[in-house]
């Protein structure tokens, strides 16, 4: 009877170590309660995916930067910081702790319209399994790949077994490309045509994730 009972288990091993758990649907990672949300730094938006309420957000002012402990994945902007023409925009991002499934945080560009319905950006991401992706977001909350989903890269860092990872993103628009690089090595390249890339820039991060947002930089190129 035990070694039937073992053999029983073996599939269920394999599919846990194929990324199966990390597939589950989303019923069985619902958005975290956080304590002290809903009150965010002077002059900063915060947009939750689908408008969802913000009180299980705590987004603060930290060594510099910023940190952000979630409940609902979201973005993050101030009016001041528009990107036009060719730029470059970069942001150091550590992830402190280890989530119950991998998710991602990282970078926006060219958005529009964040705070309702009709918001458009592109977005940029990495997440702790070290694998990268980027996104549109159109009209109506939904999204457009750009990547074939989340892809392996050797430049992102892994998040070790405490959950904790430090990596620097950086997106620069520049003769009708977008190359999109993590920590210094370049990841991805598109044309500049098939993303949003002129408006807002500002961080993403999705839900349930603990993450320290270095600052902000945007240079014009």
């Amino acid at each position: 009877m035990r070694s039937a009972r073992l053999l029983l288990a073996a599939p269920l091993v394999g599919l846990a170590s194929t990324g199966w758990l990390a597939r589950l649907p989303a019923q069985a990672d619902p958005d975290a309660k956080v304590k002290g949300g809903g009150a965010f730094p002077a002059g900063w938006h915060v947009r939750t995916d689908k408008n969802r309420p913000t009180a299980d957000v705590k987004f603060v002012r930290a060594g510099g930067g910023f940190h952000v402990t979630l409940g609902p994945a979201v973005v993050l902007w101030r009016d001041v910081d528009r990107a036009t023409g060719s730029y470059t925009v970069a942001a150091t991002f550590t992830q402190t702790k280890n989530p119950r499934h991998p998710e991602g945080y990282g970078l926006i560009i060219g958005g529009s319209r964040l705070g309702d319905t009709r918001n458009r950006y592109t977005y940029y991401l990495v997440r702790g399994d070290g694998t990268f992706l980027i996104k549109r977001r159109v009209a109506g909350d939904s999204t457009v790949q750009v990547t074939n989903g989340w892809t392996p890269s050797d430049a992102v860092v892994k998040a070790d077994s405490a959950g904790q990872a430090t990596n620097q993103l950086g997106v620069v628009v520049a003769g009708g490309t977008v190359t999109f690089l993590a920590n210094g090595k370049e990841v991805y390249t598109a044309r500049a045509a098939g993303l949003d890339t002129q408006g807002l820039v500002g961080y993403r991060v999705n839900h349930n994730l603990d993450v320290h947002l270095g600052a902000l930089v945007v240079r014009k190129r």
